[in-house]
């Protein structure tokens, strides 16, 4: 199972890719956990403390490593393009209930595209995630799809996209549409968060198409209440959790 989690900051993606990665630790799985946002914060969604965060190291910006691997520095204009990265999973994550964390970082496109070696070594040790046959990987990324190649989209199973009821949340699920879509992906489904009342739940259904729901996350206080304290919210709200399981069963029985 390969899951890419998209989605505007604040939407609750982290909550949503932290729950579903500590439910298939649970059963077992061995999962892996992709932070690629520039706003880390899966680790501590996951039930890491913020000291613990704080010593991660994205590999973006690890130099020596990146150097080592793609051959670029200071004295070498050139670089490999594709660089050996099949090692880094194992050996730069960090477990944590049961889920190895890898905090990838991201890197300034410029608005224009980048090839640099910091962006070439992402977008590589994305593309080895893909391949890890009988692992769960999920990927928490923000709503541009930039680091993903044609070839590590198409390994992906499913693209998620958290949004909130509201025009603009709605429209980033159609600007990620699109840009898979650009990517070769058709994959593309939605969770709704932060749902109140049945207004909401109507203007979701009226705005996303049927095929395309994957379900809905009430708002909960408790989700809020483990923000605040930096704790997962896998511990705090058991109602989220029961809301995102049936999200799971739903992934559960695409993937058979």
């Amino acid at each position: 199972m390969k899951l890419a989690i998209t989605g505007k900051g604040g939407v609750g993606k982290t909550t949503l890719a932290s729950t579903l990665a500590r439910l298939y630790a649970d059963e077992g799985r061995t999962v892996l956990a992709a932070d690629v946002d520039p706003d880390a914060n899966l680790g501590l969604a996951l039930g890491l403390s913020q000291e613990e965060v704080d010593a991660i190291v994205p590999i973006s910006k690890m130099r020596t490593l990146v150097e080592e691997r793609t051959g670029a520095n200071a004295a070498n204009k050139f670089f490999k393009l594709n660089p050996y990265v099949a090692d880094i999973p194992d050996t730069f994550s960090k477990e944590i209930n049961g889920v190895r964390l890898l905090v990838m970082g991201t890197v300034d496109l410029g608005g224009s595209g980048c090839v640099c070696p910091e962006h070439v070594m992402l977008k590589a040790v994305l593309s080895a995630l893909t391949y890890r046959k009988n692992d769960v990987v999920i990927m928490d990324m923000e709503a541009g799809l930039e680091h993903l190649g044609r070839g590590t989209a198409a390994n992906m199973d499913q693209f998620i996209v958290v949004i909130e009821p509201g025009a603009r949340s709605v429209q980033t699920y159609h600007n990620v549409k699109r840009l898979a879509k650009d990517l070769g992906i058709t994959r593309v489904r939605v969770v709704a968060n932060k749902i109140r009342d049945d207004g909401d739940e109507e203007f979701i259904r009226s705005a996303i198409p049927a095929e395309d729901l994957l379900g809905f996350i009430h708002y909960n206080p408790d989700i809020i209440d483990a923000d605040r304290q930096g704790k997962s919210p896998y511990d705090f709200s058991p109602a989220a959790i029961e809301e995102i399981r049936k999200i799971k069963a739903i992934l559960d029985r695409d993937e058979s």
